[in-house]
């Protein structure tokens, strides 16, 4: 235990400063918090609270009940609420004979610590058969249901990929989950200001059902009480059609204190951005809400998903005049039709983060050029964040990029892995040390066809020996992978 706690100790100067200055419990630093004072007592024993509650916070849970048998000071420690306030469960339903049960674990934990826990972070494994899912779906409805009974002070929630589209999860196992869920909301989420329930892919009626019983909940804890942060990207099944129900609009215009917003490109329509925009004027003026306006709006568009709308422009803009401080993040997975990205990349939108993906075989038509050339530089003034991965084996693209990062005025990093010249390296660098000195993010991957690609990387070593200098607030790194 004493060599596992030495190695811990190094990673107490990384840890976050901002709960040094915890309240201490009672406990006095200087003389209480030490256990004996003699010479031949282990050094262990007269460290302080707030030290091994730093050294406590890196073990894991096993290592902790062993911690807290070794004297009465390390189990005092180990009762501090600040040491319980986050937990990770990922679920996968399946049983072991070499551990307990994750039903087991996830409500004992709730019920012996759930008094203490602020934030819970669930990821699931979605599941591939019924009992599997069964499994999932009493665990997870039995963790929400012992927090609830604990009165967990729980301000953040986030359950990850639960995928209910799946022909695992049966129409009763559905309802089940939702249910819990609903009624985990209207009586123990009354302190939540952050939900996440990304990759949930619920039918239309369950995910409306949910946000419904999620905007009554707002309504009556206003102005005590707000959700800020609401993650919903991936919340409804793929095949969904979003954007031609009203009611999601409907739900966030009941939700005053939305600051961060996250969505799939299928819910967004000119209905939902008059809804951001009807939120904004109708709490403007109250001095309740005075400086809260919706900051961050990302969207991810991905091309399994309906992505074909016409979203007006006009509005775009009325929504950006409104939020001043808007930054509008997007990601773009697989759509390579000029046609459709030119309805969504709007010269209107506030872009500030821009991610693409795109794999297209030689034998297709489309082209990133367009993009590169035509539909960024559109953002020239806003632009600050760019990552793109395309398999542009057919086009260079090489004078598009470079030609985009001089046109970017704001851009503050790049990600990049593409088909590119290894010297296209070295042209970014001058640019990036005379012209853009915002630019102090660079990551590059220079894909190549050939298998042997010593040759490039001794181009890029030679490269990079040149410029022995960088700035000190430059992070640069660039590799050559052989795409075969």
């Amino acid at each position: 235990m004493e060599e596992m706690l030495l190695k811990l100790t190094k990673k107490i100067d990384s840890s976050d400063e901002d709960e040094d200055n915890e309240e201490v419990m009672g406990e006095d630093l200087n003389e209480e918090g030490l256990e004996g004072s003699s010479e031949t007592e282990s050094k262990w024993g007269t460290l302080p609270y707030v030290c091994l509650r730093l050294v406590f916070r890196c073990l894991t849970d096993q290592d902790r009940r062993s911690a807290e048998l070794v004297c009465f000071h390390w189990h005092s420690v180990m009762r501090s609420p600040s040491l319980w306030r986050y937990r990770y469960f990922q679920l996968s339903g399946r049983l072991s004979k070499y551990r307990q049960s994750e039903y087991c674990s996830a409500v004992a934990y709730a019920r012996s610590l759930g008094a203490s826990l602020e934030r819970l972070e669930v990821l699931v494994c979605a599941p591939r058969r019924s009992l599997v899912a069964r499994r999932l779906e009493q665990t997870i409805s039995g963790l929400l249901s012992e927090l609830t009974r604990a009165n967990a002070p729980l301000s953040s929630l986030s359950i990850m990929r639960l995928e209910l589209d799946r022909a695992s999860w049966t129409l009763g196992l559905r309802n089940s989950l939702v249910n819990c869920l609903i009624l985990f909301l209207r009586r123990g989420g009354s302190k939540l200001n952050s939900i996440c329930l990304s990759g949930m892919r619920n039918c239309l009626h369950h995910g409306l059902e949910l946000l419904s019983a999620m905007a009554s909940t707002q309504r009556r804890l206003y102005p005590r009480c707000y959700i800020s942060s609401l993650d919903l990207k991936g919340f409804f099944s793929a095949s969904v059609q979003v954007h031609l129900n009203s009611s999601l609009p409907n739900v966030l215009r009941h939700m005053p204190g939305l600051t961060n917003l996250s969505l799939s490109y299928s819910c967004m329509s000119d209905e939902l951005l008059m809804a951001l925009q009807h939120k904004h004027r109708k709490w403007r003026g109250n001095s309740s809400m005075e400086g809260i306006s919706l900051q961050t709006f990302t969207l991810h568009c991905s091309v399994n998903e309906p992505h074909r709308q016409l979203v007006s422009g006009s509005l775009w803009a009325t929504l950006a005049s409104l939020c001043p401080d808007l930054k509008v993040k997007l990601t773009v997975d697989q759509v390579t039709n000029t046609n459709w990205l030119a309805r969504i990349l709007l010269p209107e939108m506030p872009l500030t983060d821009f991610s693409m993906t795109a794999f297209y075989s030689p034998d297709e038509e489309w082209r990133a050029k367009p993009v590169l050339r035509d539909m960024l530089p559109r953002y020239r003034r806003s632009l600050q964040h760019l990552t793109l991965d395309l398999s542009n084996c057919t086009e260079t693209l090489d004078d598009e990029l470079l030609e985009l990062v001089k046109a970017c005025e704001c851009l503050e990093e790049l990600r990049v892995w593409a088909f590119l010249d290894v010297s296209t390296v070295d042209r970014l660098l001058q640019i990036r040390l005379t012209e853009r000195s915002l630019l102090n993010k660079i990551r590059m991957r220079v894909y190549s066809m050939d298998e042997d690609t010593d040759d490039q990387e001794d181009q890029l070593e030679e490269i990079l020996s040149s410029r022995l200098q960088f700035p000190p607030e430059l992070e640069f790194f660039a590799s050559v992978y052989s795409f075969v």
